[in-house]
């Protein structure tokens, strides 16, 4: 099955799924600029919620990305059916070689049967059983194995999809991931910055927040943080997402620094965040989508991590540290000790840690 496709005989056009978080899609991006590398000519699409396309817009090595709406099932089965024939129909169209879904949800499963690629490649199921996994496995002629553990990152198990049949990174260049903001987005933060009276290069971004709120730190070691930053002048930008918890998050935190810092939490869209990360001298936060955001364009970044895997989602191809209680159960995958909402491991960390983490990338990265 490797020997299928050549370079002197490469497919047309590939489609490759994610359903899946805002992070998890964005950590696919590697494999379109390795599959264009490869195989120079061929169309590389790419098939994700709605609410996550914009990690993938723009990417230089992707022709179309197409979407599911994450409500369509709540629309009813007719409007179901309309909105899926719909999509079906457009991807048909598209008539591709080569299928690679990287998510265990059934969709991908469903298409490679519809749109009968030359090639589809799906993972091997580990938690299927009886009819449930002769089915997926029957729906893709390649099986790769998706390590689910805190062994390997997650940038290499998804490239594992690619190796499987043949084709393998070039370098490691080939592996970053990769966000590109637009210049509408540039120039909006351009202009907040000049608002600060800052530039590209010369503030520290803290986004001390995510979607799941029990991987955030403790308020007052990270108002610790902040105030000890900018006591030193340093300038700082605080950012977050407008939810309601980190909307509140950030008023609490707020309200405990004492030090004059900048703030654009809750006023900045995906592509503005990722360009506002761009240009910042180190960013700071938790495990999350916006730290894989602060890896794809580049910046220099320091994440707490808890309960989730330290090894298999760590910032990805920039210089980073990584930080950690050491606790003998971590990950856990928990949300918080004994579903409490709060990570012992992640309140253990101490101011101290991160200043200086911090400051070890801001003298290696001196410009």
């Amino acid at each position: 099955m490797a020997d299928f496709f050549t370079p002197e005989r490469p497919p047309r056009r590939v489609l490759i799924i994610k359903l899946r978080h805002h992070g998890d899609v964005l950590l696919t991006s590697p494999m379109f600029t390795v599959l264009k590398k490869a195989w120079p000519g061929v169309e590389v699409d790419a098939l994700v919620y709605d609410d996550t396309q914009a990690m993938l817009t723009s990417h230089p090595y992707i022709d179309q990305v197409h979407t599911i709406g994450r409500n369509w099932r709540k629309q009813g089965l007719l409007k179901q059916f309309s909105l899926y024939r719909g999509l079906v129909k457009t991807l048909k169209a598209r008539d591709y070689d080569v299928l690679i879904n990287l998510t265990e949800h059934w969709h991908g499963a469903r298409l490679a049967r519809r749109l009968k690629p030359r090639i589809s490649v799906g993972f091997r199921p580990d938690k299927r059983t009886g009819l449930a996994r002769w089915r997926w496995v029957k729906s893709f002629t390649t099986l790769y194995p998706a390590i689910q553990d805190n062994t390997r990152h997650m940038v290499e198990v998804n490239l594992d999809a690619l190796r499987r049949i043949g084709i393998h990174p070039a370098t490691s260049e080939d592996k970053r991931t990769l966000f590109v903001p637009g210049e509408e987005a540039q120039a909006f933060v351009q202009a907040r910055l000049q608002e600060f009276g800052l530039s590209g290069g010369d503030y520290i971004l803290v986004h001390p927040t995510s979607r799941w709120m029990f991987k955030s730190w403790d308020i007052k070691s990270l108002a610790a943080t902040v105030d000890a930053l900018a006591s030193r002048g340093l300038p700082v930008i605080l950012s977050a997402a407008p939810s309601r918890e980190e909307t509140e998050y950030m008023d609490k935190l707020r309200a405990a620094i004492t030090q004059p810092v900048f703030d654009l939490s809750g006023k900045l869209n995906l592509k503005q965040l990722g360009a506002l990360m761009k240009h910042a001298r180190v960013y700071f936060g938790v495990d999350s989508m916006p730290m894989h955001l602060a890896s794809a364009v580049g910046t220099p970044t320091v994440a707490i991590f808890g309960p989730t895997g330290a090894i298999k989602w760590a910032p990805w191809g920039v210089p980073h540290r990584v930080i950690t209680a050491g606790f003998t159960c971590q990950p856990c995958g928990k949300d918080g000790c004994g579903g409490s909402g709060i990570s012992d491991c992640i309140m253990a960390i101490t101011p101290q840690q991160v200043l200086s983490a911090i400051d070890t990338l801001l003298l290696e990265n001196r410009s």
